[in-house]
Protein backbone atom coordinates (compact mmCIF):
# COMPACT_ATOMS: atom_id res chain seq x y z
CA UNK A 1 0.00 0.00 0.00
CA UNK A 2 1.44 3.38 -1.06
CA UNK A 3 0.81 6.36 1.21
CA UNK A 4 2.37 9.69 2.12
CA UNK A 5 3.80 9.59 5.62
CA UNK A 6 6.12 11.36 8.03
CA UNK A 7 9.09 9.52 9.49
CA UNK A 8 7.37 9.31 12.87
CA UNK A 9 4.18 7.83 11.42
CA UNK A 10 6.22 5.38 9.35
CA UNK A 11 7.84 4.03 12.51
CA UNK A 12 4.43 3.70 14.17
CA UNK A 13 3.07 1.87 11.11
CA UNK A 14 5.95 -0.60 11.23
CA UNK A 15 5.38 -1.17 14.95
CA UNK A 16 1.75 -2.00 14.22
CA UNK A 17 2.91 -4.59 11.67
CA UNK A 18 5.32 -6.10 14.23
CA UNK A 19 2.48 -6.46 16.80
CA UNK A 20 4.30 -5.93 20.10
CA UNK A 21 2.49 -7.12 23.20
CA UNK A 22 3.61 -4.15 25.30
CA UNK A 23 4.32 -0.52 24.36
CA UNK A 24 5.61 1.85 27.03
CA UNK A 25 5.10 5.50 26.17
CA UNK A 26 6.26 8.89 27.36
CA UNK A 27 6.12 12.01 25.15
CA UNK A 28 9.10 14.15 24.17
CA UNK A 29 9.59 16.43 21.17
CA UNK A 30 10.11 15.51 18.35
CA UNK A 31 9.26 11.86 19.06
CA UNK A 32 5.77 12.27 20.51
CA UNK A 33 3.90 11.52 17.27
CA UNK A 34 5.23 7.96 17.31
CA UNK A 35 3.65 6.98 20.62
CA UNK A 36 0.54 9.08 19.87
CA UNK A 37 -0.07 7.19 16.63
CA UNK A 38 0.52 3.85 18.34
CA UNK A 39 -2.01 4.91 21.00
CA UNK A 40 -4.51 5.50 18.19
CA UNK A 41 -3.85 2.00 16.83
CA UNK A 42 -4.46 0.49 20.28
CA UNK A 43 -7.60 2.56 20.76
CA UNK A 44 -9.14 1.62 17.41
CA UNK A 45 -8.22 -2.03 17.85
CA UNK A 46 -5.81 -2.34 14.93
CA UNK A 47 -3.00 -3.12 17.38
CA UNK A 48 -3.64 -5.56 20.21
CA UNK A 49 -1.12 -4.38 22.79
CA UNK A 50 -0.87 -3.30 26.40
CA UNK A 51 -0.19 0.44 26.16
CA UNK A 52 1.49 1.79 29.30
CA UNK A 53 1.61 5.60 29.64
CA UNK A 54 4.38 5.94 32.22
CA UNK A 55 5.56 8.93 34.26
CA UNK A 56 9.07 9.20 32.81
CA UNK A 57 11.46 7.84 30.20
CA UNK A 58 13.33 5.94 32.90
CA UNK A 59 10.06 4.17 33.71
CA UNK A 60 9.37 3.56 30.03
CA UNK A 61 12.52 1.47 29.64
CA UNK A 62 11.92 -0.19 33.02
CA UNK A 63 8.45 -1.23 31.82
CA UNK A 64 9.90 -2.63 28.61
CA UNK A 65 12.46 -4.59 30.61
CA UNK A 66 9.80 -6.00 32.91
CA UNK A 67 7.64 -7.05 29.98
CA UNK A 68 10.44 -8.35 27.77
CA UNK A 69 11.85 -10.50 30.52
CA UNK A 70 8.61 -12.50 30.48
CA UNK A 71 9.16 -13.30 26.81
CA UNK A 72 6.84 -10.84 25.05
CA UNK A 73 7.66 -8.36 22.27
CA UNK A 74 8.13 -4.77 23.46
CA UNK A 75 8.61 -1.31 21.98
CA UNK A 76 9.19 2.26 23.12
CA UNK A 77 10.36 5.54 21.63
CA UNK A 78 12.24 8.56 22.94
CA UNK A 79 14.55 11.43 22.07
CA UNK A 80 17.47 13.43 23.44
CA UNK A 81 17.03 14.13 27.17
CA UNK A 82 14.51 11.32 27.38
CA UNK A 83 17.19 8.90 26.19
CA UNK A 84 19.66 10.36 28.70
CA UNK A 85 17.11 9.97 31.49
CA UNK A 86 16.64 6.28 30.70
CA UNK A 87 20.40 5.70 30.30
CA UNK A 88 20.64 3.52 33.41
CA UNK A 89 17.86 1.26 32.17
CA UNK A 90 19.33 1.19 28.65
CA UNK A 91 22.34 -0.59 30.16
CA UNK A 92 20.11 -3.01 32.04
CA UNK A 93 18.13 -3.95 28.93
CA UNK A 94 21.30 -4.96 27.09
CA UNK A 95 22.81 -6.65 30.15
CA UNK A 96 19.69 -8.78 30.62
CA UNK A 97 19.90 -9.75 26.92
CA UNK A 98 16.43 -8.46 26.12
CA UNK A 99 15.32 -7.80 22.50
CA UNK A 100 13.64 -4.45 23.16
CA UNK A 101 13.19 -2.25 20.07
CA UNK A 102 13.27 1.52 20.51
CA UNK A 103 12.99 4.40 18.07
CA UNK A 104 15.11 7.40 18.98
CA UNK A 105 14.36 10.66 17.17
CA UNK A 106 17.78 12.31 17.20
CA UNK A 107 17.75 15.71 18.89
CA UNK A 108 20.39 17.98 20.38
CA UNK A 109 21.24 17.77 24.08
CA UNK A 110 21.12 20.91 26.25
CA UNK A 111 22.16 23.34 27.36
CA UNK A 112 20.77 25.41 25.80
CA UNK A 113 17.44 23.88 25.00
CA UNK A 114 17.21 22.78 21.38
CA UNK A 115 14.72 20.43 19.71
CA UNK A 116 16.44 20.02 16.34
CA UNK A 117 18.56 17.24 14.91
CA UNK A 118 21.91 16.06 16.25
CA UNK A 119 23.31 12.56 16.74
CA UNK A 120 25.14 13.11 20.04
CA UNK A 121 22.14 11.87 22.07
CA UNK A 122 22.24 8.33 20.67
CA UNK A 123 26.02 8.22 20.35
CA UNK A 124 26.34 8.83 24.09
CA UNK A 125 24.77 5.37 24.48
CA UNK A 126 26.92 3.60 21.88
CA UNK A 127 28.82 1.57 24.51
CA UNK A 128 25.78 0.13 26.29
CA UNK A 129 25.38 -3.01 24.19
CA UNK A 130 22.54 -1.77 21.96
CA UNK A 131 22.66 -2.24 18.20
CA UNK A 132 22.19 1.12 16.49
CA UNK A 133 21.02 1.89 12.96
CA UNK A 134 20.63 5.39 11.45
CA UNK A 135 18.07 5.97 8.70
CA UNK A 136 17.69 8.72 6.10
CA UNK A 137 14.25 8.35 4.48
CA UNK A 138 10.68 7.73 5.57
CA UNK A 139 10.73 4.36 3.81
CA UNK A 140 13.95 3.37 5.53
CA UNK A 141 12.52 4.34 8.93
CA UNK A 142 9.66 1.90 8.31
CA UNK A 143 11.87 -0.85 6.92
CA UNK A 144 14.56 -0.57 9.59
CA UNK A 145 11.95 -0.80 12.35
CA UNK A 146 10.54 -4.01 10.87
CA UNK A 147 14.02 -5.49 10.57
CA UNK A 148 14.96 -4.38 14.08
CA UNK A 149 12.44 -6.76 15.67
CA UNK A 150 13.69 -9.74 13.66
CA UNK A 151 17.35 -8.94 14.40
CA UNK A 152 16.89 -8.29 18.12
CA UNK A 153 14.82 -11.43 18.67
CA UNK A 154 17.21 -13.80 16.91
CA UNK A 155 18.66 -16.11 19.59
CA UNK A 156 22.15 -15.42 18.22
CA UNK A 157 21.63 -11.79 19.22
CA UNK A 158 19.12 -11.25 22.05
CA UNK A 159 20.21 -7.63 22.27
CA UNK A 160 18.09 -4.47 22.01
CA UNK A 161 18.05 -2.38 18.83
CA UNK A 162 17.78 1.40 18.51
CA UNK A 163 16.42 2.87 15.27
CA UNK A 164 17.61 6.48 14.90
CA UNK A 165 15.96 9.11 12.71
CA UNK A 166 16.80 12.81 12.52
CA UNK A 167 14.46 15.13 14.39
CA UNK A 168 12.16 17.21 12.15
CA UNK A 169 14.37 16.81 9.05
CA UNK A 170 13.02 13.25 8.87
CA UNK A 171 10.59 12.73 11.74
CA UNK A 172 8.22 15.43 10.41
CA UNK A 173 9.02 15.32 6.69
CA UNK A 174 6.40 13.74 4.41
CA UNK A 175 7.56 11.28 1.77
CA UNK A 176 6.13 8.31 -0.10
CA UNK A 177 5.85 5.15 1.98
CA UNK A 178 5.10 1.60 0.89
CA UNK A 179 3.58 -0.34 3.75
CA UNK A 180 3.74 -4.14 3.69
CA UNK A 181 2.09 -6.75 5.90
CA UNK A 182 4.93 -8.24 7.90
CA UNK A 183 3.48 -11.74 7.61
CA UNK A 184 6.05 -14.35 8.56
CA UNK A 185 8.98 -11.94 8.17
CA UNK A 186 9.03 -11.46 11.96
CA UNK A 187 8.72 -14.93 13.54
CA UNK A 188 7.04 -15.39 16.94
CA UNK A 189 9.35 -14.39 19.78
CA UNK A 190 10.89 -17.26 21.71
CA UNK A 191 13.09 -15.90 24.51
CA UNK A 192 15.09 -18.82 25.86
CA UNK A 193 15.79 -17.15 29.22
CA UNK A 194 12.28 -15.75 29.81
CA UNK A 195 10.90 -15.80 33.35
CA UNK A 196 7.60 -17.67 33.74
CA UNK A 197 5.69 -19.00 36.76
CA UNK A 198 6.98 -22.45 35.78
CA UNK A 199 10.55 -21.16 35.39
CA UNK A 200 11.15 -18.44 37.97
CA UNK A 201 14.48 -16.66 38.06
CA UNK A 202 16.10 -13.48 39.27
CA UNK A 203 17.89 -10.74 37.32
CA UNK A 204 20.16 -8.01 38.58
CA UNK A 205 21.56 -9.93 41.53
CA UNK A 206 25.03 -9.15 42.87
CA UNK A 207 27.58 -10.60 40.42
CA UNK A 208 31.05 -11.52 41.59
CA UNK A 209 34.27 -10.70 39.79
CA UNK A 210 34.54 -14.36 38.74
CA UNK A 211 31.41 -14.06 36.58
CA UNK A 212 30.88 -10.40 35.68
CA UNK A 213 33.48 -10.29 32.92
CA UNK A 214 31.95 -13.38 31.32
CA UNK A 215 28.59 -11.61 31.12
CA UNK A 216 30.21 -8.62 29.44
CA UNK A 217 32.07 -10.83 26.99
CA UNK A 218 28.83 -12.59 26.11
CA UNK A 219 27.32 -9.24 25.10
CA UNK A 220 30.33 -8.62 22.85
CA UNK A 221 30.10 -12.13 21.38
CA UNK A 222 26.46 -11.53 20.46
CA UNK A 223 27.29 -8.11 19.04
CA UNK A 224 29.79 -9.83 16.74
CA UNK A 225 27.28 -12.55 15.88
CA UNK A 226 24.74 -9.87 14.99
CA UNK A 227 26.78 -9.04 11.89
CA UNK A 228 25.67 -12.27 10.21
CA UNK A 229 22.11 -11.85 11.47
CA UNK A 230 21.87 -8.33 10.04
CA UNK A 231 23.15 -9.54 6.67
CA UNK A 232 20.71 -12.44 6.61
CA UNK A 233 17.79 -10.23 7.67
CA UNK A 234 18.52 -7.68 4.95
CA UNK A 235 18.68 -10.44 2.35
CA UNK A 236 15.37 -11.95 3.47
CA UNK A 237 13.83 -8.49 3.55
CA UNK A 238 15.01 -7.76 -0.01
CA UNK A 239 13.63 -11.05 -1.33
CA UNK A 240 10.28 -10.53 0.39
CA UNK A 241 9.68 -6.80 -0.10
CA UNK A 242 12.06 -5.86 -2.94
CA UNK A 243 13.95 -3.13 -1.05
CA UNK A 244 17.64 -3.78 -0.43
CA UNK A 245 19.85 -2.42 2.35
CA UNK A 246 23.43 -2.93 3.45
CA UNK A 247 25.91 -1.61 6.02
CA UNK A 248 26.33 1.54 3.97
CA UNK A 249 24.27 3.29 1.32
CA UNK A 250 26.78 4.02 -1.45
CA UNK A 251 26.29 6.51 -4.28
CA UNK A 252 28.63 6.78 -7.29
CA UNK A 253 31.46 5.18 -5.35
CA UNK A 254 32.72 2.81 -8.05
CA UNK A 255 35.28 5.17 -9.56
CA UNK A 256 35.30 7.79 -6.83
CA UNK A 257 38.57 9.37 -5.76
CA UNK A 258 36.99 11.23 -2.82
CA UNK A 259 34.38 9.78 -0.45
CA UNK A 260 31.93 11.88 1.53
CA UNK A 261 30.96 9.85 4.60
CA UNK A 262 28.04 10.82 6.85
CA UNK A 263 25.01 9.40 8.68
CA UNK A 264 21.30 10.14 8.56
CA UNK A 265 19.77 12.81 6.36
CA UNK A 266 23.10 14.54 5.73
CA UNK A 267 24.19 11.31 4.06
CA UNK A 268 21.33 11.68 1.56
CA UNK A 269 22.05 15.37 1.09
CA UNK A 270 25.60 14.39 0.15
CA UNK A 271 24.31 12.53 -2.93
CA UNK A 272 23.23 15.82 -4.51
CA UNK A 273 26.61 17.31 -3.61
CA UNK A 274 28.27 14.40 -5.42
CA UNK A 275 26.33 15.20 -8.61
CA UNK A 276 27.42 18.84 -8.40
CA UNK A 277 31.06 17.88 -7.87
CA UNK A 278 30.94 15.38 -10.74
CA UNK A 279 29.71 18.13 -13.04
CA UNK A 280 32.86 20.04 -12.07
CA UNK A 281 35.11 17.10 -12.92
CA UNK A 282 35.68 16.07 -9.28
CA UNK A 283 35.29 12.30 -8.90
CA UNK A 284 33.34 12.23 -5.65
CA UNK A 285 31.11 9.56 -4.16
CA UNK A 286 29.06 9.35 -0.99
CA UNK A 287 28.95 6.59 1.63
CA UNK A 288 26.16 6.85 4.17
CA UNK A 289 26.97 4.75 7.23
CA UNK A 290 23.80 3.03 8.49
CA UNK A 291 25.04 0.90 11.38
CA UNK A 292 27.28 2.38 14.06
CA UNK A 293 26.94 -0.67 16.35
CA UNK A 294 28.11 -3.10 15.28
CA UNK A 295 30.55 -0.87 13.41
CA UNK A 296 30.90 -1.95 9.77
CA UNK A 297 33.99 -2.90 7.82
CA UNK A 298 34.15 -0.03 5.35
CA UNK A 299 35.45 -0.45 1.81
CA UNK A 300 37.46 2.77 1.63
CA UNK A 301 40.23 1.80 -0.78
CA UNK A 302 42.88 4.50 -1.13
CA UNK A 303 40.37 7.32 -1.64
CA UNK A 304 40.44 10.65 0.17
CA UNK A 305 37.88 10.86 2.95
CA UNK A 306 35.66 13.77 3.95
CA UNK A 307 33.69 12.77 7.05
CA UNK A 308 30.75 14.86 8.25
CA UNK A 309 29.86 14.46 11.92
CA UNK A 310 26.52 15.67 13.28
CA UNK A 311 27.89 15.00 16.75
CA UNK A 312 30.95 15.69 18.86
CA UNK A 313 32.95 14.12 21.67
CA UNK A 314 34.52 17.02 23.53
CA UNK A 315 38.27 16.78 23.81
CA UNK A 316 38.37 13.97 21.25
CA UNK A 317 36.62 14.85 17.99
CA UNK A 318 33.81 13.86 15.67
CA UNK A 319 32.65 10.40 16.68
CA UNK A 320 32.18 8.93 13.22
CA UNK A 321 35.53 10.25 11.98
CA UNK A 322 37.29 9.04 15.13
CA UNK A 323 35.68 5.61 14.75
CA UNK A 324 36.81 5.33 11.13
CA UNK A 325 40.35 6.34 12.06
CA UNK A 326 40.43 3.86 14.97
CA UNK A 327 39.12 0.97 12.85
CA UNK A 328 41.06 1.61 9.66
CA UNK A 329 44.01 3.85 10.54
CA UNK A 330 42.90 6.24 7.79
CA UNK A 331 43.17 10.01 8.09
CA UNK A 332 40.29 12.20 6.90
CA UNK A 333 39.05 15.75 6.69
CA UNK A 334 36.50 15.89 9.51
CA UNK A 335 33.74 18.50 9.28
CA UNK A 336 31.56 19.12 12.34
CA UNK A 337 28.27 20.30 10.86
CA UNK A 338 24.54 20.27 11.53
CA UNK A 339 24.73 20.44 15.33
CA UNK A 340 21.42 21.53 16.85
CA UNK A 341 19.74 21.50 13.46
CA UNK A 342 22.24 23.90 11.86
CA UNK A 343 21.29 24.13 8.18
CA UNK A 344 23.70 22.24 5.95
CA UNK A 345 22.86 22.19 2.23
CA UNK A 346 24.27 20.09 -0.58
CA UNK A 347 26.07 23.24 -1.75
CA UNK A 348 27.76 23.43 1.66
CA UNK A 349 28.76 19.76 1.45
CA UNK A 350 30.23 20.28 -2.01
CA UNK A 351 32.22 23.14 -0.49
CA UNK A 352 33.58 20.82 2.20
CA UNK A 353 35.06 18.67 -0.54
CA UNK A 354 36.50 21.57 -2.53
CA UNK A 355 38.17 23.00 0.59
CA UNK A 356 39.23 19.71 2.18
CA UNK A 357 42.36 19.53 4.32
CA UNK A 358 43.21 15.90 5.03
CA UNK A 359 44.07 15.18 8.65
CA UNK A 360 42.33 18.30 9.98
CA UNK A 361 39.06 19.11 11.71
CA UNK A 362 36.79 22.01 10.76
CA UNK A 363 33.65 23.36 12.43
CA UNK A 364 31.18 24.55 9.81
CA UNK A 365 30.06 28.11 10.56
CA UNK A 366 32.92 28.68 13.01
CA UNK A 367 36.20 28.21 11.14
CA UNK A 368 37.05 30.84 8.58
Amino acid sequence: MLTISTGNNAVAAAVKQASPAVVAAYPITPQTEIVEQIANFVTNGSLKAKYIPVESEHSAMAACIGASITGVRTFTATSSHGLLYMHEMVNWAAGARLPVVMANVNRAVGPGWNVWAEHTDALQTRDTGWLQVYVATVQEAYDATLMAFRIAEDRRVYLPVMVNLDGFSLSHISQQLEENPAGDFIPPLVLDHAITPEKPAGYGCMTSSTDYFRIRYDIERSMRDSVAVIRETEEVFASKFGRRYSWTDDYRCEDAEILIIAMGTLGKEAEVAVDILRSEGIKAGSMRVRWIRPFPDLDLGDRELVVIDRNYSFGFGGILASSIKAKTGRECFNVIAGLGGQEVTYHDIAGFVRNRRVGQESWFGVDA
